[in-house]
């Protein structure tokens, strides 16, 4: 299953702590006072949009580093934009924002920041447009909440992908994670630590909110952006990691028995990182446990988000001055 950080119980789970700062309205406050209205529009209908960005403590430099922080915050600006979210900030003022809210917060341990911009009218009424927007963003400590050398099970749900014309998976929306979530809660009630969910076609599209790769006969596969995919930052890592050290890739549509007789399948994302599957559907993948490609991906991946990888230096963002 699932293991949770070795935290006081209070902390669990991204809980933040006192020393929390939040960015609100255009002012950094604690973030136990970065409140909004019962009535915001966002929070009762999902019209919202988010990223979720990780920092990494290395503790032999005393540094944190903000991963891909600027592609994060374009990212973002693309989600306002299917949404009709009016951000008054660059991604280069987003990154010194963000920045600033974490040397304010003093982490010494790796942290995970939220930043969200939504519909912030307090009215009732669905729609989009004529409706005020703001923005905020916070940071929580967040160390690994997965069993890396173990590796994870995983259960194809009955829930399937929203579908692009419906609610698009490009943009992080925040109400589209009912559909995750409905589909997390189904994979581990069944004794599963995590979900597989399809298009509506019945292909694969990824984790309930983790990108998906497989490898067959040492090619690593994953699924296109138009099977209803986030075109995820992790993601576009993994294939760079691959292309540097010569793992042939194809990305194109997966059928569901595909990983069933694949030889390697790991999810990635910002929360789960390179998250091994040892096992879907009761069916043991390769030796039921992380395999070459997996473990050679994920070796170089740690080692670039905490600045260890020189090749991999733009990636990251120092944290506090020297």
């Amino acid at each position: 299953m699932v293991q949770e950080l070795t935290r006081p119980t209070s902390l669990r789970r991204g809980a933040a702590p006192d020393t929390a700062w939040a960015f609100l309205d255009g002012s950094f406050v604690p973030v136990r006072d970065a409140k909004v209205s019962v009535l915001t529009h966002a929070f009762n209908y999902g019209t919202g949009v988010f990223e979720g960005i990780r920092a990494y403590w290395n503790a032999e430099e005393g540094q944190l580093y903000g991963l891909h922080l600027k592609e994060h915050y374009q990212r973002l600006h693309r989600s306002c934009r299917i949404m009709r979210i009016g951000l008054p900030y660059t991604a280069e003022d987003l990154v010194g924002i963000t920045l600033e809210l974490l040397r304010k917060c003093g982490y010494r341990e790796d942290a995970y920041v939220r930043p969200i911009a939504y519909k912030s009218s307090p009215l009732i009424g669905v729609r989009l447009h004529d409706l005020e927007d703001a923005f905020t963003v916070f940071a929580v400590p967040f160390g690994t909440y997965i069993d890396i050398d173990r590796g994870i099970s995983c259960g194809v749900s009955s829930w399937r992908r929203t579908d692009d014309n419906a609610i698009p998976a490009r943009s992080k929306i925040t109400g589209a994670y009912v559909n995750a979530a409905l589909a997390k809660t189904e994979a581990q009630e069944a004794g599963f630590d995590e979900a597989i969910v399809l298009t509506q076609d019945g292909h694969v599209s990824e984790g309930s909110a983790e990108n998906l790769f497989l490898v067959r006969d040492g090619i690593l596969v994953t699924p296109p952006a138009t099977d209803n995919i986030l075109e995820g930052i992790v993601r576009s890592s993994v294939l760079k990691i691959a292309a540097d050290t010569g793992i042939n890739t194809a990305i194109r549509q997966v059928d569901r028995t595909e990983l069933y007789v694949a030889d390697e399948v790991f999810l990635c994302g910002t929360g789960a990182q390179i998250s091994p599957v040892t096992s879907i559907d009761h069916r043991q993948i390769g030796k039921g446990e992380p395999g070459p490609i997996t473990t050679k991906i994920s070796r170089v991946y740690f080692d670039a988000v905490r600045g260890k990888a020189a090749q991999y230096r733009s990636w990251v963002t120092p944290v506090y001055k020297r």
